[in-house]
């Protein structure tokens, strides 16, 4: 694989680094599919256990993320509908103030409707902290597992 492809498949992979603090952007899909391209390029024996190590590792990243920040909002009670409908308050906030409308829209939306749902500030606070700690701490897995995909890919390419 020539030094051009390397930078390419590299920028690719960078990018779902990006993608997986942005919204919308599938991330890992991403870092993924630069470590297959690279594979189909390389095709030798580390490129094909780099790319079997990735997915596996994504894989588990996908059941983890959605398994573990669960757990944090049924604990909290927050129920999906109102993730659903804070979640499209986000988006709608995306696109009435583009990019920071995005999160604000979120967290405002999930806010009001807990307040709805509580009637007090505090509990509506409370529950709308503890949502937002699962979100972050489902980000941080995937941030975490993109990472570690990268680094196998890097020191693969190190390596020769």
């Amino acid at each position: 694989m020539s030094t051009w492809q390397l930078v390419a498949v590299g920028a690719v992979m960078l990018l779902g680094l990006f993608g997986v603090l942005v919204p919308g952007i599938p991330g890992p899909l991403i870092v993924w599919a630069g470590v297959l391209w690279w594979a189909l390029t390389e095709t030798s024996g580390a490129a094909w256990a780099v790319l079997f190590g990735a997915t596996a590792a994504l894989l588990l990243n996908q059941a983890v993320k959605w398994l573990l920040p669960t757990r944090n909002l049924r604990a909290a009670g927050t129920p999906y509908r109102t993730l659903f409908l804070a979640g499209t308050a986000g988006i709608v906030g995306f696109f009435v103030i583009p990019v920071i409308g995005g999160p604000l829209g979120a967290i405002g939306g999930l806010y009001l409707l807990e307040r709805v749902r509580l009637g007090s500030h505090g509990d509506a606070w409370a529950s709308t902290r503890t949502a937002m700690r699962a979100i972050g701490l489902s980000v941080l897995i995937e941030l975490f597992t993109c990472l570690l995909v990268v680094g196998a890919w890097t020191g693969a390419v190190i390596a020769g």
